[in-house]
C-alpha cells in the first residue's frame, strides 16, 4: 500500500476523477430538490482517501508535499473500526438520503379508453340490477361489479350512481313485483298477509345482494350524507311504500291495511282455539316485518288494541252471568294467556301493557260490582275455593282494588259469626265452631291474600263487632256475652281433657309447624307446644271480648273445680295459661286466681302436718284430704245439709280441732258439695274402685247395711242422707241412670221418682279396674249458670258506681254527656252497660250524698 507521502500527480489524478463525478451526481440530486445527508464512512482507507482527493482539489501542486504531510497525518489519526462478519449483509442504508424512481418508456392512456371503460362498467351494472331482479346470478364476477362501482364513485359519479340504483328499484317494485303480489295476494286478509311475507323475504334477499354490489357506495357516499337513505333503509322504505301506498288488493283496501287486518285475524284464531286457521310463524314473522317497516306502532297497534277491546267486553257479557267461580277462572286464564302471546310473538312492550290495562278495566273494574258481590265470596269461602280466592285476590291486585275486597270480606264474617252465636241449638259448640271459622279464615288470608294485614284487620274488627253486638247476646235472655262465658268453658274442657279434647278440625297443618320452628317455638308436633296454641287460639277469641268480666267469673269456677277435684291434665298448662291472662289483663286480673293455687300448696302442707301429728292407735282405713281455702279468693259456694257417715264426721272433727288449735280465731266452713272419694266396691265379677262425689259415696255406703238382694226406697236414702229433692234426684240418677249403672232403678227409666227403689248390680262390670263416676259434679246446673250471670250482672252495677265516683272525684262538676261518655270509657274493659244502667247508678249516688245535680251537670261532693 503507498503512503500519502509517495503519491504522485498521476495517481492523484486518477483518484480525482471519481469525486468528480460524484460531485455531479450531487448536483444533480440537489437540482431535482432533494436533500443530501453526508456521513462519514466506515473505513478508515476511504475516509483517508477521500481527503487526499479534497485536498487533491483544493490546493495547487506546488503544495503537494504538505498535503501528502497532511495526508500521512489523517491516515495515521484514522484507526480501522472492528467489523462484525456475523451479522448478514444489509441493503438498508438509513441515512444514504432518499432514491428516485425513473418510469421508462411510459405511455399516457388517451380520454377516449377511459370513457370506454366507465360506459362498459355502467352496462354491467345496470345488467347486474336485471338479473338480480329476474332473480338470476349476475353474468360479471362480483368483484369486477364492486371495483366498477368504487371506480364510479371515485369518478365523481356517486350521486348519479344512487339516483340510478333507486330508480331501477321502484321502477322494479311497483312495476313487476307489485302487480305479482297483487295476483297471489289471494280473497282474504290472511292470504294478503301471507303473500306480502313471502314476497318481503324474497325482496330481502335480493336487497342484501344489491347492498353486497354497491357496498362502496354505501360505505363511502351514502354514510356522509344525511339527507339520503342507506342502501338498506332504502330498501325496505321502498317496500314499504309500495305495500301501503301503491298497492291495490282486490277489494277496496290496499295491500298494507289487508296484511295489518291479517294479522289481527290470526290473534282472533288463536282466541277462538281454532288452531286450522292460526298460523304462529306468519304472526311472528309479520310482528318482525312491521318492526323492521317502522309501522308497527302505527297501523297495527291501534287496530290491535280495539279489536282486543271489542273481545274483551263480548267474553265479559257472556260469562258475567256465570258463578263467580267461573268468571274468576276465565278472566284469570284469559290475561294468562294474552300476556304469553304478547310474549311469544315478540308484541311490542307499549302493547302487551296498554292490552293488559284495558283488559284491567273492561274484565275487573267494569265488573267489579260481580267480582265484590257479597254472595259471591261467601259461596267461595264456604265451598273453600282457596284457588279462587287468589286468582280474584290477584284480580283485584291488578287494578289496585283488592283493598275493596274487606267490605264483602267482613260482611261474610259478621253473617257467619252472627249465626254461630246465635245458635241456640249448638251453644255448647260455640267455641269450636268460632275458632274453625277463624281458622279457616286465617287460611284464607296466609294462602290466598298473600297474608295481607289489611283483611287480618278487617277479621279482627268484624270478630270484635258480632261478638260484643247486643242482640247476639239478648238471644239468651242475658245482657252478660255469652261468648265469654263459653270461652271459658272451652278452655275448662282443654284443661281437663288435653289434647284429647282438641277437635280435629283445630289441630295444626303443616304451614303452621314450619311458622313455628321458623319462628323458634316449639315443633306443633309436641304435645305440650300444641296444647298451649290451642289455648292461645281461644284467648284470640277473648280478646275480642270486650266484657272480660263474664269470663273472668266462669274461668275462675272453672279452674277451681279443676284444682279441688284434681281434674287438671297439667299442672304447667295452668300455671302457662294463667301467665297468659296476666299479661292479657293485668294483675288485678289474676290475683284471685294466683292465691288459688296458694291455698292449695297450703293445704298440702297442712295435711302433712296433721298426719305427722296423728298417734299410730289413730289410723284408720280411710285416707283424708282436706283442703282449706280463703273465702276471698274462691267462688262463693251454698251450703248444703247432709248426714256424713259417722266415721268420716269423726275424722272431720279430728281436723277441724287441730286446725283451730294452729290458727286460733279461724273458723272452717266445710263445702260437702265440692268432696270427691275413692269407694272400693265387690262384683260379681271382681273388685272395683269408684271414683265419686261425695253425696254418691253416702248413699253407695248404705247399701253395706243391708241384705244381700235388699233394696232401697227413695224416702229412705233420703231420710238416711238428708239431702234435698234436687240434689238427691241428680245423685241417684247419676248412679242408677247414667253410662255406669252401679245401682239397678226399679221401675227402670231415665228419670228418677220419688217412689223408685234401689238395688246394688251386682253384675256391674267394665273392663277399667278404677271407673270415674262423679262427673255430675264437673257439670254445671242452670240455677248455678244463672247465678253466676247475676252475681256478674251486680259486681259490674258497683264497678260502674265505683267509676263515676272516680269520674267526679277528679272532674268536681261535669255535664251528664260527658260523664255517660267517660264511664262508658272506662268500664268497657270490663262490660259492656246500658245506658239506662249508667243513670240508675248515678240516682243510686245522688241518693248516697256522693254527688249532687245542678240543672245539666252534675257536682261532686266532698
Amino acid at each position: 500500500m503507498q503512503s500519502p507521502g509517495d503519491l504522485s500527480d498521476d495517481n492523484i489524478a486518477n483518484h480525482s476523477r471519481p469525486t468528480i463525478k460524484r460531485k455531479l451526481n450531487d448536483n444533480q440530486i440537489n437540482s431535482a430538490g432533494s436533500k443530501e445527508t453526508r456521513q462519514p464512512l466506515s473505513a478508515p482507507i476511504s475516509a483517508s482517501l477521500n481527503a487526499s482527493k479534497r485536498l487533491k482539489t483544493s490546493h495547487s501542486t506546488g503544495n503537494l508535499g504538505r498535503s501528502a504531510d497532511m495526508s500521512k497525518t489523517l491516515e495515521l489519526g484514522s484507526r480501522p473500526k472492528i467489523i462484525d462478519l456475523t451479522r448478514p449483509p444489509s441493503n438498508f442504508q438509513p441515512h444514504a438520503g432518499a432514491k428516485r424512481l425513473v418510469i421508462k418508456n411510459l405511455r399516457p392512456t388517451s380520454t377516449k379508453s377511459v370513457d370506454e371503460y366507465y360506459g362498459r362498467t355502467w352496462s354491467e351494472l345496470d345488467a347486474a340490477l336485471t338479473s338480480v331482479f329476474n332473480k338470476r346470478p349476475p353474468s360479471t364476477p362480483l368483484g369486477v361489479l364492486c371495483r366498477g362501482v368504487e371506480a364510479t364513485c371515485r369518478r365523481g359519479q356517486a350521486e348519479k350512481l344512487f339516483l340510478h340504483l333507486k330508480d331501477r328499484c321502484k321502477g322494479y317494485l311497483e312495476k313487476q313485483l307489485l302487480p305479482e303480489l297483487e295476483k297471489q295476494s289471494g280473497t282474504s286478509n290472511v292470504d294478503a298477509l301471507r303473500a306480502v311475507q313471502r314476497f318481503w323475504v324474497a325482496w330481502n334477499e335480493q336487497s342484501t345482494l344489491l347492498r353486497s354490489i354497491f357496498s362502496y357506495l354505501d360505505r363511502s357516499y351514502l354514510l356522509n350524507v344525511k339527507d339520503l337513505p342507506q342502501l338498506e333503509d332504502l330498501g325496505i322504505q321502498q317496500y314499504r311504500h309500495t305495500i301501503f301506498t301503491k298497492s291495490k288488493g282486490n277489494g277496496r283496501q290496499n295491500l298494507g291495511t289487508k296484511m295489518v287486518q291479517g294479522m289481527c285475524d290470526l290473534v282472533s284464531y288463536d282466541r277462538a282455539n281454532q288452531e286450522e286457521l292460526f298460523d304462529s310463524t306468519l304472526l311472528k314473522d309479520s310482528i318482525l316485518m312491521l318492526h323492521i317497516f317502522g309501522v308497527y306502532g302505527k297501523s297495527f297497534e291501534p287496530q290491535f288494541l280495539q279489536q282486543s277491546a271489542r273481545y274483551f267486553t263480548t267474553f265479559a257479557q257472556e260469562r258475567s252471568n256465570s258463578l263467580l267461580r267461573n268468571y274468576i277462572s276465565a278472566v284469570h286464564n284469559l290475561l294468562a294467556r294474552e300476556a304469553l302471546r304478547a310474549d311469544t310473538y315478540n308484541f311490542d312492550s307499549t302493547t302487551k301493557r296498554s292490552l293488559l290495562d284495558s283488559a284491567h278495566r273492561i274484565l275487573i273494574e267494569e265488573k267489579s260490582s260481580l267480582l265484590l258481590d257479597p254472595k259471591g265470596l261467601a259461596a267461595l269461602i264456604e265451598d273453600n275455593a282457596m284457588d279462587s280466592m287468589k286468582a280474584l285476590y290477584n284480580l283485584l291486585t291488578l287494578s289496585k282494588m283488592q283493598l275493596k275486597l274487606k267490605e264483602p270480606f267482613e260482611i261474610y264474617i259478621k253473617t257467619a259469626g252472627a249465626a254461630i252465636v246465635s245458635d241456640k241449638e249448638k251453644v255448647d259448640e260455640m267455641v269450636v265452631r268460632l275458632l274453625e271459622l277463624k281458622k279457616s279464615l286465617d287460611k284464607i288470608i296466609r294462602d290466598s291474600f298473600e297474608k295481607d294485614e289489611a283483611f287480618s284487620y278487617s277479621l279482627r274488627e268484624a270478630f270484635g263487632n258480632f261478638i260484643n253486638d247486643k242482640k247476639n247476646t239478648l238471644a239468651y235472655g242475658t245482657s252478660n256475652s255469652k261468648v265469654g262465658e263459653m270461652i271459658a268453658k272451652y278452655m275448662d274442657s282443654l284443661l281437663r281433657g288435653g289434647l284429647k279434647a282438641v277437635p280435629r278440625s283445630l289441630t295444626s297443618d303443616t304451614k303452621d309447624r314450619d311458622a313455628a320452628e321458623k319462628q323458634g317455638l316449639a315443633s306443633t308436633g309436641d304435645e305440650d307446644a300444641e296444647l298451649d296454641r290451642q289455648l292461645e287460639q281461644g284467648l284470640e277469641l277473648f280478646r275480642f271480648i270486650e266484657g272480660k268480666d263474664v269470663f273472668e267469673a266462669f274461668y275462675k269456677k272453672d279452674l277451681a273445680r279443676r284444682l279441688l277435684m284434681a281434674r287438671s291434665a297439667s299442672q304447667d298448662a295452668e300455671r302457662n295459661m294463667l301467665a297468659k291472662l296476666k299479661i292479657e289483663c293485668g294483675f288485678a286480673f289474676t290475683h284471685n286466681l294466683e292465691q288459688m293455687f296458694k291455698d292449695q300448696e297450703i293445704a298440702r302442707d297442712e295435711m302433712v302436718a296433721y298426719k305427722q301429728s296423728l298417734s299410730n292407735t289413730s289410723k284408720t282405713t280411710m285416707d283424708l284430704q282436706v283442703n282449706v281455702l280463703s273465702a276471698a279468693a274462691w267462688p262463693t259456694y251454698p251450703d248444703v245439709t247432709v248426714k256424713l257417715p259417722p266415721e268420716v264426721s269423726k275424722h272431720l272433727e279430728k281436723y277441724d280441732r287441730h286446725y283451730k288449735h294452729k290458727h286460733t280465731g279461724r273458723r272452717l266452713t266445710w263445702k260437702h258439695a265440692l268432696a270427691h272419694s275413692i269407694v272400693k266396691a265387690q262384683f260379681k265379677k271382681g273388685p272395683k274402685e269408684l271414683l265419686v262425689s261425695a253425696f254418691q259415696a253416702i248413699v253407695l255406703v248404705l247399701f253395706n247395711d243391708i241384705a244381700e238382694g235388699g233394696n232401697l226406697s227413695y224416702k229412705d236414702i233420703q231420710d238416711s242422707t238428708g239431702l234435698v229433692d234436687a240434689e238427691l234426684e241428680r245423685t241417684l240418677q247419676s248412679l242408677a241412670c247414667a253410662k255406669f249403672r252401679v245401682l239397678t232403678k226399679h221401675p227402670k227409666g231415665r228419670e228418677v221418682n220419688h217412689d223408685d227403689t234401689f238395688t246394688v248390680n251386682l253384675a256391674f262390670t267394665d273392663p277399667k279396674y278404677r271407673i270415674k263416676i262423679n262427673q255430675i259434679q264437673l257439670k254445671e246446673t242452670k240455677e248455678e249458670n244463672q247465678e253466676t250471670h247475676e252475681r256478674v250482672h251486680q259486681d259490674r252495677q258497683y264497678e260502674t258506681q265505683a267509676a263515676i265516683v272516680r269520674i267526679m272525684k277528679s272532674r268536681k262538676t261535669i255535664t251528664h254527656a260527658n260523664l255517660v261518655a267517660e264511664v262508658i270509657e272506662q268500664t268497657k274493659k270490663r262490660g259492656a252497660i246500658e245506658l239506662g244502667e249508667i243513670k240508675q247508678n248515678i240516682d243510686k249516688l245522688i241518693d248516697k250524698d256522693y254527688m249532687e245535680r245542678e240543672g245539666s251537670t252534675y257536682v261532686y261532693v266532698a
